[in-house]
């Protein structure tokens, strides 16, 4: 039987004091193998997470059936009040973990990152930076990459073919650029010249992006949650992880990158460097004033001709080429590219 009235029955959630989510999913069955560094890679992503992010950060551990000193790891870290959500599952894969992050939040940035990317200072307030001068941008990853142009990036293409912003640019860190391919067990064998320029938005004299994202590590508006699946039928690949790829463009959100390299991929082989990136200990200023452009989902037809139509059109050889030349790529790189 009840008696009375639940106390809380009636009454509305107030907004959230936080302005930026953080959502980790973690995987770690075991300490064989595959696995048999991705405890201590953890353990560093997650104190990097913890150096660099600003009072105003939500930290949510998804642990997706981890080991059991996994799952006490974490807890330790909630307990301490280090994180400030954790969820325990069994392994239901990769992307319907990061879901059960997402569902029940109303904070207006969420950053989804694997659990082996350490975070170097500076890149939560460059990403803030972004959203707040460039009101299309949905998502903005922080680790530069090469021929993001070609993937999920054909709006903002689309609606900057004729702007003079959108141009090729030289690569601001070659080294840290080619070490993310290192990180990922790439050979030396790709095209050297995608180490060398780069497609961008040189928005105005003090912000350029790269054009596109990776989404091991990327940060997201909100609202580009409004609606999601209840599941997914994959662990990871299939379609998992071009669903989230793909959410943005229905709301024809641009994807970009910052110019700096902000995070590295670790894998899951521990290297000695790993310990000799310098996160200092001072804590970020926020942004408590940053208004953020929501967009409303745009209508098929306009998606198919951004994302579709175009899409077709560079795949044309000949187009691709005059699309290269007039977005000034060195005449050399022109053929290769």
């Amino acid at each position: 039987m009840r008696v009375g009235n639940n106390p809380h029955k009636d009454k509305p959630i107030l907004n959230s004091n936080y302005l930026h989510q953080i959502i980790i999913p973690v995987y770690i069955p075991n300490f064989n193998d595959y696995f048999k560094d991705s405890f201590k890679i953890l353990k560093l992503c997650l104190n990097s997470v913890l150096h660099t992010t600003h009072d105003k950060t939500f930290i949510t551990i998804i642990n997706n059936g981890s080991c059991v000193d996994v799952k006490h790891y974490l807890e330790t870290l909630f307990n301490e009040h280090k994180i400030h959500e954790i969820i325990h599952t069994q392994n239901i894969g990769k992307i319907n973990a990061i879901l059960k992050g997402i569902a029940g939040s109303n904070i207006n940035l969420i950053t989804i990152s694997d659990c082996d990317v350490l975070f170097k200072n500076g890149w939560q307030e460059a990403s803030s930076n972004i959203f707040s001068k460039i009101k299309k941008v949905g998502v903005i990853g922080i680790v530069p990459q090469f021929n993001m142009h070609k993937i999920n990036s054909f709006n903002l293409i689309f609606d900057n073919l004729l702007n003079s912003k959108l141009t090729f640019f030289k690569v601001k860190d070659k080294k840290e650029l080619e070490q993310f391919y290192d990180s990922i067990g790439w050979d030396k064998n790709y095209n050297q010249d995608y180490l060398e320029y780069v497609l961008g938005l040189k928005w105005n004299i003090d912000l350029d992006v790269l054009v596109g994202s990776g989404h091991f590590v990327a940060t997201y508006k909100k609202d580009i949650f409004d609606e999601i699946i209840s599941n997914i039928p994959f662990k990871m690949g299939g379609f998992s992880e071009s669903y989230l790829d793909q959410m943005p463009l229905k709301k024809d959100y641009w994807r970009v990158s910052t110019t700096n390299n902000f995070a590295f991929h670790m894998g899951n082989i521990y290297e000695d460097w790993m310990d000799q990136i310098n996160i200092n200990n001072e804590k970020p200023k926020f942004n408590n004033s940053i208004n953020l452009y929501n967009a409303k989902k745009i209508n098929k037809l306009t998606f198919i001709i951004k994302n579709k139509i175009l899409q077709k059109v560079l795949k044309q050889k000949l187009f691709y080429k005059l699309f290269l030349r007039w977005k000034k790529l060195p005449k050399k790189m022109i053929n290769n590219y």
